[in-house]
């Protein structure tokens, strides 16, 4: 065999290899395979321009970017605290002028509810004097004209 021949032999082997490679990565489907190797020539170019982006390159812009993430996450989380903080005082606050305002409320209630008491035992007691006065007012009417019907009163 002729050295060309030889050549032309295992740039074919390679072909096939290189072919059976992405389609057997792209679980048979020739279109699959087609882009996957489109991508790998593209990535290849970019990598012979010196456009490729290095492990070291791509490490550093994420470190950046992770940077730059945190710093925003770390201001958005100082800002809720700051609104939470904000919130736990006015509710705080509110929960005190309630518990004031309930306990002003149960000290007029028992004010009002004593006074109501009093008033009311006053006029009971007021009531029931009354009462006694004429039970014993028409108790001794009665005893005195039952008395002169038999004879005992008047002397």
């Amino acid at each position: 065999m002729s050295r060309s021949m030889r050549v032309l032999q295992v740039g074919g082997i390679a072909t096939f290899a290189g072919i059976s490679y992405y389609i057997y990565s792209a679980e048979g489907s020739p279109r699959v395979a087609e882009k996957k190797f489109e991508h790998d020539v593209s990535a290849a170019g970019a990598r012979l321009k010196g456009q490729d982006v290095s492990g070291k390159e791509a490490q550093k812009k994420g470190e950046v970017f992770a940077k730059e993430a945190g710093a925003t996450l770390d201001r958005t989380v100082d800002s809720v605290r700051g609104e939470v903080k904000q919130a736990d005082q006015v509710i705080t606050t509110k929960m005190h002028e309630a518990g004031s305002k309930l306990d002003q409320l149960k000290d007029d209630g028992s004010k009002s509810l004593d006074k109501a008491y009093k008033d009311t035992n006053k006029e009971l007691q007021q009531t029931a004097d009354s009462f006694d006065k004429k039970v014993t007012q028409k108790t001794s009417e009665a005893k005195s004209g039952i008395s002169s019907w038999l004879g005992f009163g008047g002397k």
